[in-house]
């Protein structure tokens, strides 16, 4: 195998997803460093990341061992989106600016408690953000960097959650075009977050798919609701996190 060749595939289809060196070690669980050397061809992933490195950069791991394959660009994972409670009040108490600074700054803190379990931050959602978490024991890395994000902030926060196969690739017009994730476990985890806000003393809620692949799994104590959102055709199990 070719190192140069390998490096090359993987900084190609890295920078092709909009992704940095950062993004790909906090999603495989390796430093930055690491990363750093796969792409200057100085070393090779160890053999157990690649079924991940593989999925998140949306490839097989043959084409990154240099055989012919058809790109993938449909992975699973665990969405998290995490924002704070007070947002509204807020923006009617503050100036403008001072509202500005409110909102980085939760932005900031749920964005290291994300990258802290190796989560990949999407994009913003007015104070927060939407996040995803890919490859091995995805589902307990997103409830711990939730409930990490929980324990930390000094303002309360809303969290929804959901696992499955989404798109996660560059949306857009070709000059504007950021990576981004599509499909019906981003929907849901947007529908919980403000269900939640509404329904649950903790205002969290993970969905089925996500408890049944963590070590909540077999938590007896956890009360599970069956919801009805809009635009989703099935109900959809919502679990409110065991908050100490």
């Amino acid at each position: 195998m070719n190192l140069q060749d390998l490096g090359d595939r993987i900084r190609h289809r890295r920078k092709k997803s909009g992704l940095t060196q950062t993004d790909i070690a906090n999603a495989v669980q390796v430093s930055p460093q690491a990363v750093s050397k796969w792409e200057r061809g100085e070393n090779a992933p160890d053999i157990s990341i690649l079924p991940d490195l593989a999925q998140l950069l949306g490839v097989s791991i043959e084409w990154l061992l240099g055989c012919q394959s058809i790109d993938k660009d449909v992975i699973e994972a665990t969405i998290v989106d995490i924002r704070a409670r007070a947002a509204r009040e807020k923006s009617e108490h503050l100036e403008p600016r001072d509202f500005a600074n409110w909102t980085n700054s939760v932005c900031y803190q749920v964005t290291e408690s994300a990258l802290r379990f190796g989560g990949i931050p999407i994009k913003t959602r007015g104070a927060g953000i939407l996040c995803l978490f890919s490859g091995s024991h995805h589902q307990d890395r997103a409830i711990d960097a939730a409930l990490n994000a929980i324990q930390l902030f000094n303002e309360p926060l809303k969290v929804g959650m959901s696992s499955g196969m989404i798109y996660f690739g560059a949306i857009g017009h070709p000059d504007y075009a950021r990576p981004d994730i599509i499909g019906e476990a981003v929907s849901i985890a947007l529908l919980n977050s403000e269900w939640a806000d509404d329904h649950t003393d903790t205002a969290t809620a993970i969905d089925a798919k996500t408890i049944e692949g963590s070590q909540l799994r077999d938590n007896i104590s956890l009360t599970r609701r069956q919801v009805t959102f809009p635009g989703i055709s099935h109900q959809v199990t919502a679990v409110e996190l065991p908050i100490k």
